[in-house]
């Protein structure tokens, strides 16, 4: 099991791709894939620079670590992302056989790792997600309140 001194490491390079998305205008979340201690793939929300609905940090990641390892399947990796993912990225988790979902602030509107639905964990589907919540949870949250007060103009 990685330590939470390894889980804060990895959320803080989320973060700084959170804070990399916000530059450009997107949804600041960020996302970090790690195998063995060592990062896969990184990537940011980018659904307005790549006119993709589907652009989520976690389908980034995903996508990006699948294509550099030559296989669809992720297995023992574990995914750092700032916000608890949706019922889409839940479902490319499980897919791609993540082991482990490491995320910052839940999402009490779309959260599918616990907070609205549970599809990580869900026995429906042949493969399940450990997951862990609430890390580096102020800061995670913080970087989205900021980005939303700061659209309304506020």
């Amino acid at each position: 099991m990685v330590t939470s001194v390894l889980d804060e490491h990895y959320m803080r390079l989320a973060l700084d791709e959170a804070r990399a998305a916000r530059r450009f205008g997107e949804v600041p979340v960020g996302a970090i894939l790690v195998s063995d201690g060592r990062v896969l793939a990184r990537g940011h929300n980018a659904p307005i620079a790549q006119h993709d609905p589907t652009a989520h940090a976690e389908i980034v990641v995903v996508r990006a670590a699948a294509r550099s390892s030559g296989n669809y399947r992720l297995p023992g990796t574990v995914l750092y992302v700032t916000l608890e993912p949706c019922a889409m990225c839940v479902g490319a988790l499980v897919h791609a056989r993540i082991a482990r979902l490491v995320y910052g602030a839940a999402d009490p509107r779309a959260g599918a790792a616990g907070s609205v639905f549970d599809l990580a964990r869900d026995t429906h589907f042949n493969h399940r997600l450990e997951v862990t919540g609430g890390v580096l949870e102020a800061e995670c949250r913080g970087i989205i309140q900021e980005f939303f007060q700061n659209r309304r103009g506020r």
